[in-house]
This record gives structure tokens, sequence and C-alpha cells, in this order.
């Protein structure tokens, strides 16, 4: 099986895996947590705004694979304090619309440097 491998700038690898791997008609894109590309950070604030970094993320990654979030099909969200929940739910709620992808969301005991919230994405080329 064969896999390309998709970088995209404005998003930040903290190991050694891309971005994204194109396999088929599917697209995988690895997990972003928040960081702030130009300041190789993570994003100050409250969850909402660590989850408003994540889709940016995401979606630069999206882009650099010529999709868009309309061609979603499944989102995790990983999150080290469940009482979060909520908040992130209503930032997630504003970067898709109906159909929303298929989603699981998951309670975790930490995250890569300290972040709150990380999120992964497979999306589907049309």
């Amino acid at each position: 099986m064969s896999r390309k491998a998709i970088n995209a700038e404005g998003a930040v690898a903290v190991g050694p895996y891309s971005h994204a791997v194109e396999s088929g008609e599917l697209v995988f894109l690895s997990g972003q947590t928040p960081i702030d590309a130009s300041t190789g950070k993570l994003v100050q604030g409250d969850i909402a705004a660590q989850t408003e970094q994540c889709f940016l993320n995401l979606f630069q990654v999206l882009s650099a694979a010529g999709l868009s979030p309309d061609d979603v099909v499944k989102v995790n969200v990983f999150l080290t304090d469940m009482s979060n929940f909520e908040v992130m739910n209503k930032v997630y709620a504003t970067k898709f619309t109906s159909p929303y992808p298929a989603r699981t969301t998951i309670g975790v005991a930490s995250l890569p440097l300290g972040a709150q919230v990380e999120i992964e994405m497979i999306a589907k080329r049309k």
C-alpha cells in the first residue's frame, strides 16, 4: 500500500510524523495540539482558545491536501479534563455544518507540551 505524505505551513509537528498521510481516497490527519506556528509554543488561554488553535492548524493541513472541513468524515478529540467538554463542543459546533462528521471524545491523562486538547481527523476525497 502506498502513502503520500502531506505537510502544511502553519501547522507544527512535535515528532517524527507527517501532518497527514493520503492512502487511496482517505486522508488521515495527525493529531494537532494548540501550538501557534508563529511562536512554536502553546497558545495562551482557556480550552476555547486551545480548541480554536487546534482547528486552525488542522484546517491548514486540510487546505494543503486540497480539502475542506466538508470533506471530514471522522474526528477524534482528546481532552485532559472532561469538564472542558461543553466549551470544546461549542467551538467544535462552529467548525462544521450538518450533517456533522462522526466523532469520539476521549479523556486522557496528559498531552504533549501540556496541551489541554488534541484533535485528529480523517477526510475523504470526493
